[in-house]
């Protein structure tokens, strides 16, 4: 039986944007600072609300489809960690079993176990770059950070195994355990997991066990696919060539270059109904769900890290479980309290560049979503884009 969060008609979000003046304020300001368009999706006590703002394209007048299609980026590694501990669940894997006893070929350090993937306490290198508190960083592969490079390389594909032997290739960044580091390598060696121990690939297995449960229709685990179905916004990426600035639609390019560390497809609908589900118990039971959501301690400002989710203080004794994603000029929002009395979902395309010049306003945006929605508008700390 198919679980569906939000039912109501979509020619009906106009009128629900009346109801709700502080959540169009909110997306109008968010444009403003310079992200095209943005979507919005919430469910609390007040009843449902969905309403856009801003730009599907460039230059054009037509906002973003509510529940269009978007590259949700690093909100995938909710799905893979919930992935991973149902097996857990099924006893085919221990949280604590040691990575090398199931992937012996790659060689990692014995001491790295699968809660560490998931926590991003391991310490292996991430492979689209790792950044130091001096300031310095060391290059993996051209990621969205290296401008024409990654442009002219967005339809490579690379083999996951590609991945993970460049980052185990690499000086860790700490010992096992010992500290708190996001690298996307956890989620590709997650995804190499699930592969090796249950013999299907990470798209039939996310099938099996979360999109046809829930009746995900919106969602795909594409690997290697570089269409993105429609309805959907576009996604730009700016960039220097030859002393010129370049601006191209990268609405389609082949996600394998970020594998299971963010390249699934999903819509806010879908969101809204997956971490509804996840939070309300109907995909782990209550043992596992408990770990996922324990924190540990993260170098961000009221924010801990459990398995595969954020866990954010919101600054007035409530916590918010999320985890957000952006990957080229896509991004996606996705937000629950505990108990799923209240859920955020949204999508947002901008134009992208290797400087990153999107992430204070994208941070700022996410905030001030979280502020209006889970504290009536109270500012609160800087929360995680995830």
């Amino acid at each position: 039986m198919s679980i569906s969060l939000f039912d109501r008609d979509e020619n009906a979000s106009d009128a629900a944007d009346q109801g709700r003046p502080e959540l169009r304020k909110a997306l109008e300001e968010i444009v403003g600072s310079g992200i095209t368009g943005v979507t919005l999706r919430v469910r609390d006590e007040r009843g449902e609300w969905a309403g856009s703002a801003g730009a599907s394209r460039l230059g054009e007048a037509a906002k973003p489809p509510l529940d269009g299609h978007v590259r949700i980026g690093s909100s995938t590694k909710t799905f893979v960690a919930t992935l991973v501990l149902q097996l857990v669940a099924e006893g085919r894997i221990g949280l604590d079993d040691p990575v090398a006893d199931h992937l012996p070929g790659f060689g990692p350090d014995r001491r790295i176990t699968v809660r560490m993937l998931l926590q991003h306490t391991s310490g292996i290198f991430n492979f689209t770059g790792e950044y130091y508190e001096d300031g310095t960083m060391v290059p993996g592969i051209p990621a969205t950070t290296a401008g024409k490079e990654w442009v002219d390389n967005r339809f490579r594909t690379y083999a996951p195994e590609e991945l993970v032997r460049l980052a185990l290739s690499r000086p860790a960044r700490f010992e096992p355990g010992t500290d708190w580091s996001y690298s996307n390598t956890n989620y590709v060696l997650a995804r190499l997991l699930i592969e090796q121990v249950t013999g299907r690939s990470i798209t039939e297995e996310a099938r099996r066990l979360i999109l046809e449960p829930l009746g995900l229709s919106g969602t795909v685990v594409p690997t290697t696919q570089t269409e993105i179905a429609e309805p959907h916004a576009h996604a730009y990426y700016r960039y220097e060539d030859g002393g010129e600035e370049r601006t191209v639609d990268v609405t389609e390019l082949n996600p394998s270059w970020i594998s299971s560390g963010g390249d699934m497809i999903s819509t806010s609908r879908d969101l809204g109904t997956f971490v509804s589900a996840l939070v309300g118990g109907r995909l782990l039971p209550a043992g596992l769900l408990a770990e996922m959501c324990a924190p540990r301690p993260t170098p961000i400002p009221g924010t801990g890290y459990g398995l595969g989710v954020f866990v954010q203080d919101t600054g007035d004794g409530g916590i918010v479980i999320n985890h957000n994603g952006g990957a080229a000029g896509h991004a996606a929002l996705m937000y629950a309290t505990p108990d799923g009395s209240r859920i955020m979902t949204g999508t947002l395309n901008y134009v992208d560049d290797a400087a990153l010049s999107l992430a204070v306003p994208f941070q700022q945006a996410t905030q001030r979503l979280v502020d209006e929605v889970f504290r009536g508008g109270e500012a609160g700390p800087a929360g995680a884009a995830g």
